[in-house]
């Protein structure tokens, strides 16, 4: 009974989604503000009807109900249930249903929190943010449906995916998606200007604390995964421009080029049809990533194995919402006032450049992404391959100048700058850094100019990001408890912006690190095997066969010492899922600040009983590989100080009378 009650819910939900797509948008033309307010209510129903619908999910999974397809398919009996629970968004159609419940949150949380919007805007947004549930709760009640039925019922169910079996892959989905579609309040609110006809400082304003927040939780869904794909899949890697990883990863770049042209905007009412632009782009790039996904075009180990007619659904919903919103926005767009004037040096003209750069490297991620299918299309089915070659070359040095303009941005004043000054400012922060660069390069003895360019503008952001915020406080140019009163004074989206520019810095020592300074050993390795590898003496002692849940894995053990002192002991493990027929690599890993020692165990030297006892080892020493998370952590800290800066939710600019002249009708 439960699953058919999820079904239903999902059908009322597009009922009242249907509802709210209209009769605010008409309430809005007619200046009916009974009919605006509508999408209040229909908001929190939609939020109320999928939220059961996903509890009925979640319950089916809790007590393992195997009539339900869903939970047959991708969950087990012996499953943990921890497992079983996250299993809700391991599939297509849970996941869909998560996005769904997310979309909603958004919806509800506008309609709710946004009391400082006018109600002809607040109309217009949530009206728009329907079409888009609409889209999506159709998709999934005609082609996904996640309470179909199977009749008899299996004994037992297939299993989870194993490499999902994980608590990182626990609270990856729900991060990731809630920065994907964190982006469609912004774009609602986007096409709600352009039907509008009016952007202005106030718009800008109601806008940042949602793509702030979509920013946010985008940044730590793509850093939680690229830590479980480091720790989980046995090679060391922490990226690997993998497609459905690129897919995540545009709306990212150009969610932070948003996130900067709405500061523009608000504070120079500049930059107005560029942010629009921006608004509809990046949540375009997360629909793609939905479709990508789930399409069956390309093939990841995130992808959902579904056939592709279904990625023909979403394509139609794809090209409705993108080529509407751009149809829109050509019609529109040049309709608004042009902003403020400024100089070619100038803050305004920072972020412009922060911007461009932005836009032209997620240009380039998604021609590397898109160009092996449009090959295969023109050639008749000839495949090829974009990796890690093509875009470490295109896009790292692309990036390199946006680093270093990064720490001049917030040294730079609106409408017009003293650039020599702001150099006068940072002549220390420049020798500091050369002497830090010279410094790691006596430590390293070796590598490519490139590593050395990047670490030398990395610490060149970091200290210049120290030096701003110390100016700010001005410490050491007045007493200290001076300097924490004006700490403490400081804006906290001043704070963010410091944490998170920082985070950048920490985030490129990592990469860098990792990647020109990696040692790497793979062999066979017999119990009493040593291996020299980056000062580290690892011992091998063989191999024991454990069971787990719903698994049984070879496990290894190694012995960690250095300069003849026992440092750890690790047990790397080879599992295999009987009920999933699958295996996976559990590597073991000794961290510390300065790096990482990596072991994971492979396949046996001979696949038959091996007398030898020879097993495949691979080993490797990554330097600095924590600040990658570590400069993770400080860009969502950032994030979420500058989210709870008040002024980003109170005290945003009135508007003209004229966009609340709404009627009551008689009765």
């Amino acid at each position: 009974m439960t699953p058919e009650i999820g079904h239903f819910a999902l059908a009322l939900a597009l009922a009242m989604a249907l509802i709210q797509s209209v009769i605010p948008m008409i309430g809005a033309s007619r200046r009916n503000l009974i009919w605006m307010r509508s999408a209040r209510a229909t908001s929190t129903g939609q939020l109320v009807l999928v939220g059961i619908a996903f509890a009925a999910l979640m319950y089916s999974f809790f007590v393992s109900d195997f009539t339900v397809v869903n939970v047959a398919e991708n969950s087990n009996s012996l499953q943990p249930m921890m497992f079983k629970l996250a299993a809700t968004w391991g599939s297509h159609e849970g996941s869909l249903l998560l996005w769904i419940f997310i979309l909603t949150v958004f919806g509800a949380g506008v309609a709710h929190f946004g009391s400082n919007i006018p109600d002809a805007l607040k109309a217009r947004t949530l009206s728009v943010q329907a079409w888009i549930s609409v889209g999506f709760l159709s998709f999934l009640l005609f082609t996904s449906n996640p309470f179909d039925r199977v009749f008899p019922p299996p004994l037992d169910g297939s299993d989870l995916n194993p490499l999902l079996q994980d608590i990182g892959l626990v609270m990856h989905p729900p991060l990731l998606y809630f920065g994907y579609v964190g982006f469609s309040i912004v774009f609602s609110f986007a096409v709600a200007a352009l039907i509008e006809g009016r952007v202005d400082t106030a718009w800008a304003r109601w806008v940042r604390p949602w793509t702030l927040a979509a920013w946010i939780s985008l940044t730590a869904g793509i850093a939680l995964g690229s830590w479980w794909a480091y720790y989980e899949l046995g090679w060391g890697g922490w990226w690997f421009w993998d497609p459905v990883e690129n897919v995540s990863f545009m709306p990212w770049l150009l969610g932070t080029a948003l996130l900067h042209s709405a500061i523009v905007t608000e504070k120079r009412a500049a930059f107005k049809s560029w942010t629009i632009l921006l608004a509809i782009l990046t949540f375009s790039l997360s629909l793609l990533g939905t479709f990508i996904v789930r399409s069956g075009l390309l093939t990841s180990v995130h992808a959902f194995a579904v056939d592709p007619e279904r990625g023909f659904y979403i394509l139609g919903l794809l090209a409705v919402s993108i080529g509407g919103s751009l149809a829109l926005f050509a019609w529109r767009a040049p309709m608004m006032e042009p902003g403020g004037l400024f100089k070619p040096i100038s803050r305004e003209a920072g972020l412009l450049l922060n911007n461009m750069i932005l836009a032209t490297a997620t240009g380039t991620v998604l021609f590397g992404t898109l160009y092996p299918l449009f090959f295969e299309a023109l050639t008749g089915g000839e495949k090829i391959s974009v990796g890690p070659p093509f875009f470490n070359a295109a896009f790292v040095p692309m990036m390199l100048p946006l680093v270093f303009a990064m720490a001049l941005g917030p040294l730079l004043s609106w409408k017009r700058a003293d650039l020599a000054g702001v150099f006068q400012r940072l002549k220390f922060v420049a020798v500091l850094s050369v002497l830090a660069t010279l410094a790691i390069w006596y430590r390293m003895n070796g590598g490519p100019v490139l590593g050395y360019l990047s670490i030398l503008l990395a610490f060149w952001l970091l200290f210049a990001t120290v030096r701003e915020w110390v100016g700010r406080i001005r410490l050491f140019e007045v007493p200290f408890t001076d300097a924490v009163r004006r700490a403490r004074n400081l804006p906290r989206a001043s704070h963010g912006m410091s944490m998170a520019h920082a985070g950048v810095a920490v985030v490129i020592l990592g990469m860098v690190g990792s990647s020109v300074w990696k040692s790497e050993q793979i062999l066979f390795a017999q119990p009493g095997t040593d291996v020299s590898i980056a000062g580290f003496e690892v011992e091998f002692r063989g191999v024991e066969r454990v069971r787990g849940p719903n698994y049984v894995a070879d496990r290894g053990t190694l012995d960690v010492s250095r300069n003849g002192e026992r440092l750890t002991t690790l047990y790397p493990e080879r599992r295999s899922y009987p009920v999933a027929q699958s295996t996976t690599t559990e590597s073991a890993i000794r961290s510390t600040l300065a790096g990482d020692l990596y072991i994971s165990i492979g396949q046996p030297a001979l696949e038959e009983a091996d007398d030898s006892g020879a097993w495949t080892l691979r080993i490797l020493y990554e330097p600095w590989v924590n600040l990658i998370w570590i400069g993770a952590c400080m860009l969502v800290i950032g994030g979420g100080l500058s989210l709870s800066d008040r002024r980003l939710r109170v005290g945003a600019p009135k508007r003209a009378a004229v966009s609340s002249d709404a009627t009551v009708p008689a009765e």
